[in-house]
């Protein structure tokens, strides 16, 4: 097993009726909400916080992007993951990811990934997302009719770019570059592992197979809600005849540990549900434009994260239903330690990212939470898959 600590960045100043007075999160978060002295704080803290997870073991540091919210705090991940390359020497450096489509032209996320698989000293993982509706159809203005054949394009001229050993042209819809030249080029060859986040679009499933590509899904409802879509995911690669390798998958799940199952109740609650009631709080409009989620992944009934539907649910939860519906995995050690192999044997992944830092939580919680993680936890959950070998790890990394 490969565990990487994943980071959100989020605000954790909201007002407490956030949710009630303010139609969302992300787009048209008000500015008067905002303090750039607490957010400086904040930025320091949550690095302080990766830092310290590669110190205690943790195999990879996961950074990611989002525009015009307070609900991760990353516009640039390649900013975080520059800043981390410095202060680690270890540890995978996950950019889950580049939001392609975003990038005018795409040239740049070959060039800035390859200046930190090179800074890393190769151990960068290139994240290729497609991008929430609210990065790219609200705050970067893409039609989301186009966004998917935006992204194809942008990624074949990335891997070209990293790849074809002469200046060439390239000569797409989107992008017409005369001179593709990229200086430096990466230091992996023929270039950093590739994964894929999603949020359980059909397509995507094939799409990552055919690249041998790692596919990671990225839900904050749990690996039960995910066994689902992981199960669709394996299906489909028997169908496709790939091996059924689990490091060829990745799964986010949110984890808090504490010495006793109350304890964590006590201590973590106020923070999973500031996330749950703020940080997913996104206008319905934002959450579902028309031509965003293809036909097929919504005759298959592959429910939006965001959204009006997703916030009814939201508001009916308390502690006993994030738990009972797998949405947090939390407890002592050994309740999580049952609960987490139970997501990583039923799902069939090799990549496991935990999100520590939850909502409103402090950086002194935050920190006791990855120590008693990586102390009574990570451990027992590492030895699941003896009979396989990860191709898509950094040659670089060796945490």
């Amino acid at each position: 097993m490969k565990i990487c600590m994943f980071h959100l960045m989020p605000y954790r100043f909201l007002p407490p009726d956030f949710e009630n007075r303010y139609r969302s999160v992300w787009v048209d978060v008000p500015h008067e909400l905002y303090d750039a002295q607490k957010t400086h704080g904040l930025y320091n803290e949550f690095l302080d916080e990766l830092e310290f997870a590669e110190r205690q073991g943790f195999d990879g540091l996961c950074v990611n992007e989002h525009h015009n919210n307070a609900y991760g705090l990353m516009p640039s991940p390649n900013l975080m993951a520059a800043a981390l390359t410095r202060r680690t020497s270890k540890a995978a450096i996950v950019v889950l990811g580049n939001s392609l489509a975003a990038y005018n032209p795409p040239i740049r996320v070959a060039e800035e990934f390859a200046m930190l698989d090179v800074l890393s000293g190769g151990r960068l993982v290139a994240g290729f997302p497609v991008g929430t509706p609210m990065d790219m159809n609200f705050a970067y203005g893409i039609d989301p009719s186009t966004v998917r054949d935006r992204y194809n394009e942008a990624h074949d001229l990335v891997i070209q770019a990293w790849t074809r050993p002469d200046v060439f042209a390239f000569n797409g819809r989107y992008t017409q570059a005369r001179y593709v030249n990229i200086w430096p080029q990466p230091l992996q060859k023929p270039h950093p592992p590739v994964w894929i986040p999603g949020g359980g679009s059909l397509e995507t499933f094939e799409w990552t197979a055919k690249r041998d590509y790692v596919y990671c899904y990225l839900s904050y409802y749990g690996y039960k809600r995910g066994k689902g879509i992981m199960d669709s995911f394996w299906q489909t690669i028997e169908g496709l005849g790939v091996e059924d390798n689990p490091y060829r998958a990745g799964f986010l799940q949110l984890v808090c540990v504490a010495d006793t199952d109350a304890e964590a109740e006590k201590l973590y609650f106020p923070h999973v549900h500031y996330f749950y009631q703020k940080c997913l709080n996104v206008w319905e409009g934002f959450a579902e434009p028309p031509g965003y989620r293809t036909p097929a992944t919504i005759r298959a009934g592959v429910r939006a994260q965001f959204g009006a539907k997703a916030k009814k649910i939201r508001a009916e939860l308390n502690w006993a239903k994030y738990m009972e519906n797998g949405y947090v995995i939390a407890g002592s050690p050994a309740t999580v330690r049952d609960q987490l192999l139970d997501c990583v044997k039923s799902l069939r992944i090799g990549h496991l990212m935990v999100l520590m830092q939850i909502g409103s939580m402090p950086k002194d919680l935050t920190l006791r939470n990855i120590e008693l993680f990586a102390r009574e936890v990570m451990p027992h959950v590492r030895d699941v898959w003896p009979a396989y070998s990860d191709r898509w790890w950094p040659a670089g990394a060796t945490a």
